[in-house]
């Protein structure tokens, strides 16, 4: 004969009588069951609920039973099941699938607080010397990934030579001028700073800062006087670059790793000409109203739009609503930085257009960066600056508004870029 058969224990079987063996010389007559206690298997349906309710198959109820030790015997008598199988199948069935998010993952792009302010007393002052140092910090952290020694014996070469060459330019531009020596002592403190931000010393740099910080605070009630005035600034330069000696020192000690290889000029070159380009800019804008880069903040943001990107990956299940959102999370950045600067140069009486595009302009530069795209925003970065530069070198129409022209289209190609790089999953996957 013929038929399908029913695999899992407790078929159709159960339904009828059956004649069993009890032992070698009586048989006994097995009866069906009363059916199940329903009363019961509520109530454990009720206790359960909340684990069974996420399961896709009876077994994994099954498998829930068993480690809540239930034996057959006691699915028999107290839930009037014959096995286990069969309670787990009614649990199943009776429950409804509910499906509950995961929990929550930590944010993988948490920004440092501390860290990220730190750094922005590092940007403090204007960014003249950016101009020549940033390709350096670029080189030392690309050596960092071979070793910290090897990043040290780079910044070791490249700090005072950045500086030297940033003062030589500073002295073209400012003369046989009181100025010349403001650039120069700028220098030295931005190439120094800039080694110990790439060593990870954000608090000995701030130590070294505590001269400046305090005379600074008490100003509001005391005047120090000129040679306070001009002393407070030396002692925190010095105390700047003997941190940044006693740091690259103590790099210096570490074990060199064997075979590690030099990471090639090319890969740091767009990085260079951004900071050229950026330093031009600033210096462009200086002209007209004073302006501090604000990297501080912009480091943040950083850090606050890979996490929102990260949050929007999980959220949403299409590719047009993760543009959408990795739209609104771009503009939602830009708005946060941006916002300080407005009230800022309201107060200062500075120009706040100019101010806002030239930041938007550089922090989207920098968004790109952060992802590896380095030669988009050096190209567009440099096209801004050379254009601004020709119109107020030979000082052509439209005069000075051609920095917010130029800081107006670079900004709108760079948004442009990161909506394309950036919209899609898998950059942040």
């Amino acid at each position: 004969m013929s038929g399908p058969i029913e695999l899992q224990p407790g078929g159709l079987e159960q339904d009828t009588l059956a004649l069993r063996l009890a032992d070698d010389r009586t048989l006994a007559l097995r009866l069906p069951d009363h059916g199940p206690d329903r009363d019961a298997v509520d109530r454990l349906a009720a206790e359960l609920a909340d684990r069974i309710g996420p399961a896709v198959h009876p077994y994994e109820v099954a498998a829930l039973l068993e480690s809540e030790g239930l034996t057959a015997e006691v699915i028999q008598e107290r839930y009037g099941h014959p096995h286990l199988f069969s309670l787990a199948a009614t649990l199943f069935e009776r429950v409804p699938r509910t499906f509950p998010e995961p929990a929550k993952p930590a944010d993988p792009w948490r920004p440092d607080h501390v860290r990220c302010a730190l750094r922005g007393a590092l940007f403090a002052l204007p960014g003249l010397a950016y101009l020549l140092t940033g390709r350096l910090w670029h080189r030392a952290y690309l050596r960092m990934t071979t070793g910290r020694r090897e990043a040290g014996r780079t910044l070791l070469k490249g700090a005072p030579l950045g500086a030297v060459v940033a003062t030589a330019a500073g002295a073209l531009v400012a003369g046989p001028d009181p100025a010349a020596l403001v650039a120069a002592a700028q220098s030295a403190y931005l190439a120094a700073a800039g080694v110990l931000l790439v060593l990870g010393r954000e608090r000995l740099l701030l130590a070294a800062l505590t001269p400046l910080i305090a005379g600074a605070a008490v100003l509001p009630w005391w005047e120090p006087g000129t040679a306070l005035r001009a002393g407070l600034p030396l002692l925190a330069l010095l105390g700047t670059v003997a941190a940044a000696g006693w740091a690259l020192r103590s790099t210096l000690a570490a074990v060199p790793v064997p075979d590690g290889t030099r990471p090639r000029l090319l890969r740091s070159l767009p990085c260079g000409l951004f900071g050229l380009a950026a330093g031009a800019l600033v210096l462009l804008e200086g002209r007209q109203d004073p302006y501090a880069v604000s990297m501080g903040p912009a480091e943040w943001l950083l850090y606050r739009y890979r996490g929102m990107s990260v949050a929007a990956l999980r959220a949403t299940a299409t590719p047009a609503g993760f543009l959408l959102r990795s739209a609104g999370v771009l503009a939602l950045c830009l708005f946060a930085y941006l916002l300080p600067l407005l009230p800022a140069a309201l107060l200062t009486d500075a120009e706040p257009t100019p101010l806002l595009l030239l930041a938007a302009t550089l922090w989207t530069a920098l968004l790109l960066q952060a992802f590896g795209v380095a030669w988009t925003p050096a190209g567009v970065c440099l096209a801004a600056a050379g254009g601004a530069a020709a119109v107020t070198l030979f000082r052509l129409p439209p005069g000075t508004e051609v920095l917010s022209l130029c800081c107006g289209a670079a900004a709108l190609c760079l948004a442009a870029c990161a909506l394309r790089l950036l919209g899609r999953p898998a950059p942040h996957a």
